[in-house]
């Protein structure tokens, strides 16, 4: 009985605010443990705890007394969480799949080791190691752990770049040639039950390497987004998850579809399911992790996704510029993620476009990028 269970999230921050605005709905009791006493969660749930969510003890106590124990980050101490397995409480996505996905040299290893498909690649240790792997270039550096929003990854195309590298344990990653980047959400239950969301293809930001808008349903064949779908419901039943995954993708100039990373819980690139299908991805993951039945994920009309992000130039109190006059196009849905800080290039929240014409998104995508815009107070 759902209204019984006590449940959890490790994070409070934007992802973790919208599971718990679906979960609203099913009355869930929601509990949230976030190192930020200023998190976006902080006033919306049933109790919020302050704490490090890479202390063992901390998770450990904070999990001791609920009933299902979900994430909105990978970055968690995963040992906290066998130890909650083991004493019997349900954590969804499982501990062993969130340990192998938070660290991208575990991740890889797992496509390779089951013959998914993505790009071939090395491991190192340290920036040195690099100039022993020149004859590789280009390729893409990934440091292990602790990336997130484009943070992470450098570009590497000539030896000079080297300079840039990350000196720790990461991966050279083969530079694919690609027309498009596609990204294909998932849901699985534990009862094997899975179901996708329409593939869709995204845009990044040259300079801060995250996802800047995207169109949803991706403008490529039916053939292929076939292939794309059955390929993320092949890695999602490969990994046994329970929950959602994000698996994001690259199309290359000879139609191969090849994994590039996943995420095991609510991601950038399904944020427009809160307007532009019948389920939302937060609603469903909450139908994958209690065990309910999934639910339609039919789009009810072609959208775009546009991330809100601090400018550039801008460090301090929020200041949005621009809101009334987004407001006055119709089909324009901002969404704020209620951080009281910007800094640049940090997400600051993202807006959702419906149009059934492809040329009217690209306006309005650039409308909303030319004039809404996310500073600082003077």
């Amino acid at each position: 009985m759902i209204e019984s269970l006590k449940i959890g999230i490790l994070g409070g921050g934007q992802l973790g605010k919208m599971l718990v605005q679906a979960a609203l709905d099913l009355d869930l009791d929601l509990h949230i443990l976030d190192p930020d006493p200023n998190a976006p969660c902080k006033n919306i749930c049933a109790s919020f705890s302050v704490g490090d969510l890479n202390d063992y003890q901390t998770v450990l106590e904070f999990g001791s007394t609920l009933d299902i124990i979900t994430i909105e980050i990978e970055n968690v101490n995963v040992e906290a969480l066998k130890a909650l397995e083991k004493s019997g409480k349900k954590v969804y996505p499982q501990a062993h799949i969130i340990e192998n996905i938070k660290n991208k040299i575990s991740q890889k290893q797992f496509y390779h080791t089951h013959n998914i498909p993505t790009a071939s690649f090395k491991i190192v240790q340290t920036a040195a190691e690099i100039h022993h792997h020149l004859a590789d270039l280009p390729f893409v550096n990934k440091i292990a752990t602790g990336g997130y929003d484009g943070k992470g990854v450098q570009m590497i195309k000539t030896e000079a770049d080297i300079s840039k590298a990350f000196d720790a344990p990461g991966l050279l990653e083969q530079l694919i040639d690609f027309k498009k980047e596609l990204a294909v959400i998932v849901a699985r239950s534990e009862n094997g039950e899975i179901k996708t969301f329409p593939v869709v293809e995204m845009a990044f930001h040259p300079e801060a390497n995250l996802v800047e808008y995207l169109f949803a349903p991706a403008h490529i064949s039916e053939e292929l987004s076939q292939k794309a779908s059955d390929l993320a419901i092949h890695v999602a039943n490969t990994y046994g998850i329970v929950g959602l995954l994000a698996v994001e993708m690259f199309l290359d100039q000879n139609d191969n579809i090849l994994v590039n990373e996943v995420a095991p819980r609510p991601h950038n690139s399904g944020h427009h399911t809160l307007r532009a299908n019948y389920c939302s991805q937060f609603d469903q993951h909450w139908r994958a992790i209690l065990g309910l039945p999934l639910q339609d994920t039919t789009a009810i009309s072609q959208a775009a996704m546009v991330n809100i992000v601090g400018a550039a130039n801008a460090t301090g109190n929020v200041k949005i510029i621009g809101l009334e006059k987004v407001l006055s196009k119709g089909n324009i849905f901002p969404y704020f993620y209620g951080k009281k800080t910007t800094k640049p290039f940090r997400k600051m929240g993202h807006v959702s476009i419906l149009e059934n014409n492809f040329e009217s998104l690209k306006e309005k995508i650039n409308f909303v990028q030319d004039n809404l815009i996310i500073t600082a107070q003077e």
